[in-house]
């Protein structure tokens, strides 16, 4: 066998090991964690549901920056994107509100969208695109029952 051989044998046998330790960390949070996680989450909703009876769809993105800026990263943009759908779900209407917002399939003008909407607010990491697939996903839908 040769070198180039063996060294991709235990390459491959290194991405397994980390790979399988991934998914039991994985298996293993979820299952300490979860019914937790989903609390929570749930109440995020609700939250998001409770405060958009009283304001509209921009209301809403307001409120969801300015939940974001106080604490961002990861679980944050999680729990906000939670927020901003509930919240979106039961706000009035802003008038106009989705007429420049591209659908989620145009791929190319999302991803410019997204980042334009990160810069307005002055959000500038990894996760605020998320939070702007949500408004997204909400035109998406209003475009469809319309």
């Amino acid at each position: 066998m040769t070198g180039l051989a063996k060294g991709l044998i235990i390459s491959v046998a290194v991405v397994a090991v980390i790979a399988a330790t991934g998914i039991g960390v994985g298996i293993y949070w979820v299952s300490t964690h979860g019914g937790e996680f989903l609390e929570r989450s749930k109440q995020t909703m609700i939250d998001g549901a409770k405060f958009g009876k009283g304001t509209d769809n921009q209301g809403c993105v307001t409120e969801t920056i300015s939940r974001y800026k106080q604490d961002p990263g990861f679980s944050s943009a999680l729990s906000t994107q939670l927020f901003l759908q509930g919240c979106l779900r039961t706000s009035r209407e802003t008038p106009r509100f989705c007429d420049n917002v591209p659908g989620r399939t145009e791929f190319i003008k999302s991803a410019q969208w997204q980042a334009e909407q990160c810069a307005h607010h002055q959000l500038r990491d990894s996760y605020c695109p998320q939070i702007f697939a949500k408004v997204q996903m909400f035109c998406d839908m209003r475009r469809t029952t319309q």
